[in-house]
């Protein structure tokens, strides 16, 4: 992706997909027993669903906060254009996500004139906009680690720009800050958008992992009740020996629908390969989405709302 848009992965998030892996991985390697149905399910079941009301109520939370639930970006709002060069990766990668990143020159703190955000169908809405002052702090109280050895990023000069972002919505385009950096032809981005709604996940604990399935994303439209979710699960169907077919459900409230994906294993006993397929499940609201977002079960995160 060299001279693109990317992401940054904070480590908690890294984390999480390290867990992920690990958890598929130790079920791609076994099987049901007979008799390990019945209460273990049942109490797997209630905690899921538990989560899912958790997520429902932070949820409400952070939109009480923002004091609007219409725009909600998914995913990292911090990026970066370009790949750090050899010399200094090691060193920038680690500093930029641990958010050891400081000002060589004084920048705007002045807030600029109001933006827009742009859907691909044409949609629009009207957004306040950050100071390039107020970007860089919300990016070092964003970063998800910590690094005491790390060589700060030194800010040589602010730009505001526009940029693809991914939203609950779907792809758009919105303003960002670009951000030159001393040393480094990489320009590190944060969205520019004042009041849009974020919610802090809980504590990830490796010991007490969360339960569930965590969907990827949803496809279908704003005025629909019916979505197709995907997701990583098992590489086959229920009718061969590794494989599982799943179901979708979901726990709603005003403001947001929380997606739970069942899955229906083949009970057969053997060895299955450590193998996770992207695969799908149809999920149905009681009404159609509207202004609500849909969450993964896990973390309580949005996900992106692609086209059909």
């Amino acid at each position: 992706m060299t001279g693109g848009w990317q992401p940054v992965e904070s480590r908690s998030r890294l984390w999480t997909s390290v867990c992920v892996l690990f958890v598929l991985a130790i079920a791609g390697c076994s099987s049901p027993s007979p008799g390990s149905t019945g209460s273990s399910e049942a109490a797997a079941s209630g905690r899921v669903h538990e989560q899912a009301q958790a997520a429902l109520v932070r949820w409400a939370e952070a939109v009480g906060d923002a004091n609007q639930h219409g725009l909600v970006f998914v995913g990292e709002l911090t990026g970066q254009i370009g790949d750090w060069e050899p010399a200094v990766g090691e060193n920038n990668k680690i500093a930029l996500m641990s958010g050891q990143i400081q000002t060589t020159e004084s920048i705007a703190t002045q807030a600029p004139p109001p933006g827009e955000v742009r859907w691909a169908n044409g949609n629009t809405t009207s957004v306040d906009l950050l100071s390039a002052a107020r970007a860089l702090d919300e990016m070092v109280k964003s970063a998800g680690s910590t690094c005491s050895d790390c060589r700060p990023l030194e800010i040589t000069a602010a730009r505001l720009t526009n940029g693809a972002v991914q939203t609950s919505r779907g792809p758009a385009t919105a303003p960002i800050w670009e951000f030159s950096l001393q040393g480094t032809n990489v320009k590190v981005t944060r969205v520019a958008v004042s009041g849009h709604v974020s919610v802090v996940p809980p504590p990830w604990d490796p010991n007490n992992a969360p339960e569930g399935i965590s969907i990827d994303s949803a496809r279908g439209t704003a005025d629909a009740s019916q979505f197709t979710v995907s997701f990583v699960g098992a590489p086959g169907e229920i009718d061969q020996p590794c494989g599982a077919d799943y179901t979708a459900d979901a726990v709603e409230s005003p403001l947001a629908a929380v997606v739970i994906v069942v899955e229906h294993r083949n009970p057969t006993v053997t060895a299955c390969t450590a193998i996770g397929a992207e695969r799908t499940a149809l999920v149905r609201l009681s009404a159609p989405l509207g202004d609500r977002v849909l969450l993964e079960v896990k973390e309580g995160l949005p996900v992106p709302l692609l086209a059909p």
